[in-house]
């Protein structure tokens, strides 16, 4: 079984639009396309986890966040990295899905569909759902700390300040386990 990270996508990723809804309006942070290839490098699979509810409201289709992530895949590919896969909740967050984050089922389907060991593996993002949801799955949590304003998050294994930082203390800590030559 392999080692994954999974990336919340707005705020993480890339700045947090609301309700992103065209690829122009997709801004990918600089550091995003260096960090996902140090993962890639160090044979971590690269999953981004999103909910996307402007799906069940109608603001966009899935055609139109199709077209984001082509841009966000390109944009870091440009660099040399690769996402092997997304996963996004196209619900409401009154529909009590199961795929909704802070819900599991999306990482669950991940792991089963990419062979990946969550008990080795990661999530990053900057909310506390992305933690809890994280931490439900059995992955360490790592807070990309990337909002204007601080935030105050609790279940955090580590607070980095963009996903660099975090790839980078991932990288450190299977390390220091001598995991990267295990995997």
């Amino acid at each position: 079984m392999g080692k994954a990270v999974f990336l919340d996508r707005d705020g993480t990723i890339a700045r947090d639009a609301h309700y992103c809804r065209r690829p122009e309006d997709f801004e990918i942070f600089p550091s995003t396309p260096r960090a996902v290839r140090l993962l890639n490098e160090s044979g971590f699979k690269v999953v981004v986890i999103t909910n996307q509810s402007g799906l069940a409201r109608g603001y966009f289709n899935e055609n139109d966040m199709a077209r984001i992530h082509t841009k966000m895949e390109k944009e870091i590919g440009r660099q040399g990295g690769r996402v092997d896969a997304v996963y996004f909740c196209p619900h409401h967050p009154d529909d009590g899905c199961e795929c909704r984050k802070p819900r599991t089922a999306l990482f669950l389907q991940a792991a089963r569909e990419l062979g990946i060991d969550l008990t080795r593996s990661f999530m990053v993002g900057d909310t506390q759902v992305d933690m809890d949801a994280g931490r439900r799955a059995g992955c360490r949590t790592v807070l990309a700390n990337t909002r204007p304003e601080p935030a105050i998050i609790g279940g955090a294994d580590y607070v980095a300040g963009d996903l660099f930082a975090a790839a980078t203390w991932i990288m450190s800590q299977h390390e220091s386990i001598g995991e990267l030559n295990r995997s």
